[in-house]
């Protein structure tokens, strides 16, 4: 495992932005260099320290799924080796945790499957028996799984903002309808998918959420990054009980410590002990293992 890249800093091409984990560069007209480093944010603040290998277990994960399930839908990789695109010197900062992409339009939505009541799903369904304008079964518990997945949509918030849920009408108004519904079904086919694999690996995909991209044709594509533990709330399924928040392999760990402190939740975030980076670490490393079989 290389040591741990808090920021990438690529001269050779063109830097567009820093995100919360990824720096994005152009290569040229029609694509892009996605750089995965391996910052880490907790409530929409990111913190002084990275996390090893992080990068890598989310470039790894998301490429095995963009593999699995291009039969779904086609995805925004070219298949070009990112060390191919940037100078001799600066190819240990992309091995292993970047990807060439093609450029497209993001849709401004946020693409979420949940198939298990949990997160802001359930502090909705508390206050009105529904989520995202879905009506659900009364006497649902936390983390109960659903009689069936459901698209809960959510408008991309502006950097260091929450987003936010909306109703399939408000996608619709957005979008058109026939995209919307294009939205939803691949949307619900590839959690479906995606969750079945997973829970024989051990591991319960609680939600996830996908973003999706246009082409100058209108041609969709799965873009982004997708069932990382970043991206999705994965549970042990042999910790899993309904009634309790399960422990999940994603900074939730993290998280907790955090709301020890006596921290604003505003930037700049506090350090974080030792043995508290590597217990995330380890769990990122753990969600890999189990549901591709690899290790870093």
């Amino acid at each position: 495992m290389s040591a741990p890249l808090f920021e990438s800093n690529i001269k050779s091409l063109p830097l567009l932005g820093r995100g919360k984990v990824r720096d994005i560069y152009a290569v040229d007209a029609t694509t892009l260099l996605v750089v995965t480093s391996d910052r880490l944010s907790a409530f929409d603040v990111i913190l002084p320290d990275p996390i090893p290998g992080k990068g890598q277990v989310l470039t790894e994960v998301a490429n095995f799924w963009f593999g699995k399930l291009a039969h779904v839908i086609p995805n925004h990789l070219t298949g070009i080796d990112p060390e191919s695109v940037v100078a001799p010197e600066e190819r240990d900062q992309v091995r292993d945790r970047a990807i060439v992409v093609r450029r497209l339009q993001p849709l401004p939505v946020e693409a979420v499957a949940r198939g298990y009541l949990i997160g802001s799903g359930w502090k909705d369904y508390q206050t009105n028996g529904q989520v995202c304008g879905i009506e659900l079964p009364p006497g649902l518990k936390q983390a109960q799984q659903l009689p069936n997945a459901i698209f809960t949509p959510a408008t991309k918030a502006e950097a260091g903002d929450h987003d936010e849920n909306i109703d399939y009408a408000t996608v619709e108004e957005m979008i058109g309808v026939d995209l919307a519904a294009r939205v939803r079904e691949t949307t619900l086919r590839l959690y479906r998918e995606a969750a079945a694999y997973a829970r024989v690996r051990g591991i319960i995909i609680a939600d996830t959420k996908f973003e999706f991209g246009q082409d100058e044709t209108g041609k969709l594509y799965l873009i982004d990054e997708i069932l990382t533990p970043d991206s999705s709330r994965f549970w042990p399924a042999d910790q899993y009980q309904v009634g309790i928040s399960p422990p999940s392999f994603d900074k939730q760990f993290v998280r907790d410590y955090l709301e020890t402190l006596d921290w604003n939740k505003k930037s700049p975030g506090p350090g974080l002990p030792a043995e508290v980076i590597e217990h995330t670490a380890a769990k990122y490393r753990e969600a890999l293992n189990r549901l591709t079989g690899n290790t870093l």
